[in-house]
């Protein structure tokens, strides 16, 4: 006999309290429909699906058991926050993820009163989170403040930097280590449950402060003595010392998918703890869609997909991606000189080593979220010889400046950086945008600083890269694919410091830099139509200037238009300094520089977002003929 259908319970929850009027024994249902919900929503808007699946319980047993918003609930990276979105009065919109004006990918301030913070880059949860607490605290505030950290971001210094701080304060925080690889220790069932509620529970902590306060009564000798012993038993048992020993007081492993285990224990932790926590939860990426739990990634980020078959939408078939003709390139070099060595931190796909470490296995080091160690490493490799390409975005390379000024720059390594995603980003919005890259890489003495207009330019710079030993040397690529270009057998080395003419005029010169080379060709065409005879130039290189190509252009034409993917006081700036110091300022040139915006442009398609930047061909035009007064065939027989 079949029982009765179930009535919908996600439809009753518009905000949390509504989560929170519910019985207890209705979260289960809740959350099997959560994250029935979130598997159609990512289905058709893409996004970062395994994540999420991973902590949907958790999700519903956090709302449920802390009064959000005014205990604030802060997800670092924001990957997994997409169930939180759907229970925080964003369901309706949900579909909208990623989109033009639609709901950010990640956790974001203006967005909702949920979101206390915004997060994108990882690990810096637990730091924003001591300091709610403080704040809380030195304005008599009771709330609570919950910041839930994934292991692989755990993986970064900024974390324990926080976590030694925070013990050192003996703040009342609460952290959240969600270990959704397993990497730490696993749940070991019903024991591990009991000892973890018992554990958080008031009777043990009483017990706990009560030895703490004899101890201390007898001396500090002996309460030293006495509190490591009884710690470094307890962790012994629950794998807690190093959480421990930096001030926490360590819950679990428990299962992140049993209601039944989590919430007793998040209870007991908001009732009645009084200083750091760490609740450590054992997780699943993926969980709950077969797909994703069968794939090596666990559907970290998806395309559009089939909820039936999980099959994931195919872009079409064009033009290399140049993220992969960057590790095909290397690859190649690397066959050739194996002092070639590569590091990524934490994004070997992304950035396209993994095929490099396929290739190279010994020579690939993937030394995690730590992009500042990977900077210096990567300088100590070079000291001793060998030539690194340190691979990182160029939003994560901006984690890493001091390490770039200090430990490359002025001791003149020859560390190599391959900045991948510059430029927009589309989906990704503003946290993800390679904007800032050549404006902090061209200040410093003696770095090189190079853009590839297309996926053969960036074949060539791959290869002057791994040729070139006077010191630092980047290249910058987009996201997406290339142009379609005739590829070389391999690059060449590109003579430094000077760049190529691809069209000569006489009127109007376009400077590129950069992949909006293309647009600036097809600007070109329409302004000749328009009877204005136009050079276009790739400039290949923002630091060192080519200084007689820019003089050239500057002499022979009356309109100087520089466009790149960057902001303000980049590869435009370098081409004005020369500009005014050679006094060709004052000749009568009209000099206009094309960048990113300034502000952080909200996601969208790139081309859309280029094009509202006035940065596409037409953008280029436009710029063109307000430059001359609105004047086109006029301005060519004045």
């Amino acid at each position: 006999m079949n029982s009765r259908p179930q009535t919908p319970l996600l439809d009753k929850v518009r905000v949390p309290a509504d989560l929170r009027a519910l019985p207890e024994t209705d979260l289960p249902q809740v959350a099997a429909e959560l994250r029935a919900e979130l598997i159609d929503a990512v289905s058709v808007t893409g996004g970062h699906l395994g994540a999420g699946l991973g902590v949907v319980d958790l999700t519903v047993a956090l709302h449920y058991v802390f009064d959000t918003p005014s205990d604030r609930l802060i997800w670092d990276v924001g990957h997994q926050a997409y169930p939180h979105k759907i229970l925080t009065g964003r369901r309706d919109r949900i579909r909208t993820l990623r989109m033009e004006g639609g709901l950010s990918g990640f956790t974001k301030r203006a967005e909702s009163e949920y979101d206390p913070f915004g997060a994108a880059h990882s690990s810096t949860s637990i730091s924003a989170g001591l300091g709610m607490a403080v704040a809380r605290d030195l304005k008599g505030g009771a709330n609570n403040v919950i910041a839930v950290i994934g292991d692989g971001a755990m993986s970064a210094g900024m974390a324990y930097e926080a976590m030694n701080n925070a013990g050192a304060l003996d703040a009342r925080l609460i952290v959240i280590l969600n270990d959704n690889d397993m990497s730490i220790a696993q749940p070991t069932g019903a024991m591990s449950a009991y000892l973890a509620r018992l554990a958080s529970g008031r009777t043990y902590q009483g017990i706990r402060d009560f030895g703490k306060k004899l101890t201390s009564y007898l001396g500090k000798r002996v309460d030293r003595a006495v509190t490591r012993a009884v710690e470094h038993a307890r962790g012994y048992m629950t794998g807690g010392t190093l959480f421990e020993e930096l001030g926490f007081f360590h819950i679990g492993p428990i299962d992140g998918h049993n209601l039944e285990h989590l919430i007793p224990v998040l209870r007991n932790v908001r009732d009645n703890n009084t200083g750091p926590v760490l609740i450590h939860v054992v997780t699943q990426k993926g969980k709950g869609y077969a797909p994703a739990e069968a794939a090596s990634d666990k559907y970290h980020g998806v395309n559009r997909f089939d909820v039936i078959t999980g099959a994931q939408a195919k872009p079409p078939a064009n033009a290399p991606a140049y993220t992969k003709v960057f590790a095909e390139s290397l690859i190649q070099e690397a066959k050739l000189d194996e002092r070639i060595v590569a590091v990524t931190a934490a994004m070997p796909s992304g950035t396209g080593l993994d095929l490099f470490g396929e290739a190279f296995p010994s020579r690939t080091f993937d030394v995690g979220i730590a992009e500042q160690h990977a900077v210096t490493f990567a300088a100590g490799l070079a000291s001793e010889g060998l030539k690194p390409f340190a691979a990182i975005y160029s939003t994560f390379l901006q984690r890493a400046y001091d390490q770039v000024v200090h430990d490359v720059a002025i001791q003149k390594l020859p560390v190599r950086f391959p900045i991948d995603r510059a430029g927009f980003v589309g989906a990704d919005g503003p946290t993800h945008c390679g904007a800032f890259d050549t404006t902090f890489l061209a200040t410093l003495p003696g770095m090189v600083v190079m853009a590839a207009a297309d996926e053969a330019e960036l074949r060539h710079m791959v290869r002057t890269a791994a040729d070139y030993d006077e010191g630092p040397i980047a290249f910058r690529y987009p996201r997406g694919n290339g142009v379609g270009v005739d590829m070389p057998e391999r690059g060449s080395f590109l003579e430094i410091g000077k760049g190529r003419v691809l069209r000569e005029g006489s009127k109007v010169a376009l400077l590129s830099f950069g992949t909006r080379l293309a647009d600036c060709l097809l600007a070109a065409e329409e302004l000749s139509a328009a009877g204005l005879s136009t050079t276009v130039a790739d400039a290949r290189f923002a630091k060192p200037l080519d200084e007689d190509l820019v003089r050239r252009l500057a002499r022979e034409h009356e309109v100087l238009v520089t466009v790149e993917e960057g902001a303000i006081g980049g590869f435009a700036t370098q081409v004005l300094h020369f500009l005014a110091h050679q006094g060709l300022l004052e000749t009568g040139l009209k000099v206009r520089p094309l960048v990113l915006p300034d502000d952080f442009t909200d996601h969208a398609k790139p081309e859309k977002m280029y094009a509202d930047a006035g940065l596409d061909s037409a953008g280029i035009v436009r710029t063109v003929f307000a430059a001359l007064g609105g004047r086109g065939t006029q301005a060519a027989t004045a």
